[in-house]
C-alpha cells in the first residue's frame, strides 16, 4: 500500500511546533527533547521512522490528525530546528515567569 503524503500550511506547522513546544516545556523536559532533536537532525529519517515505532507515546498527547502531520513535518530538518527555537524560547519565558514570581514575593 502506497504511503500517502500530504502538504502542510505555515501556519498549521507554527500551530503544531508550538504545540509539541509547550507539552516539551510543561513537562520540564526541555534539555532533553534538544539533544534529542540536535542528535536527531542528520537522521531526520529515521527519526520520523522513531515517532512511528513510538506511535502509543506519542498518541496520547496528539490527536491522530496531528500525530500524522508531526510525523511529515518532522522529516524536514528545518522544522526541528524550528521546533528547537520554539522550545528554547518558551523554555526562556518560564524561567522569566518564575524569576518575576521569586522577585515578587521579596
Amino acid at each position: 500500500m502506497a504511503e500517502v503524503k500530504f502538504e502542510i500550511t505555515e501556519e498549521r506547522k507554527k500551530i503544531l511546533i508550538n504545540k509539541i513546544a509547550r507539552r516539551v516545556v510543561d513537562l520540564r523536559l526541555s534539555p532533553v527533547a534538544i539533544v534529542f532533536l540536535e542528535s536527531s537532525k542528520p537522521l531526520t529519517f529515521l527519526g520520523n521512522q522513531l515517532m512511528i515505532f513510538m506511535q502509543p507515546f506519542y498518541r496520547a498527547f496528539f490527536t491522530y490528525q496531528e500525530y500524522e502531520e508531526i510525523a511529515v513535518m518532522l522529516e524536514d530538518r528545518n522544522n526541528i530546528e524550528k521546533l528547537i527555537c520554539e522550545i528554547e524560547h518558551l523554555e526562556e519565558e518560564w524561567h522569566e515567569h518564575k524569576r518575576a514570581e521569586k522577585n515578587s514575593r521579596h
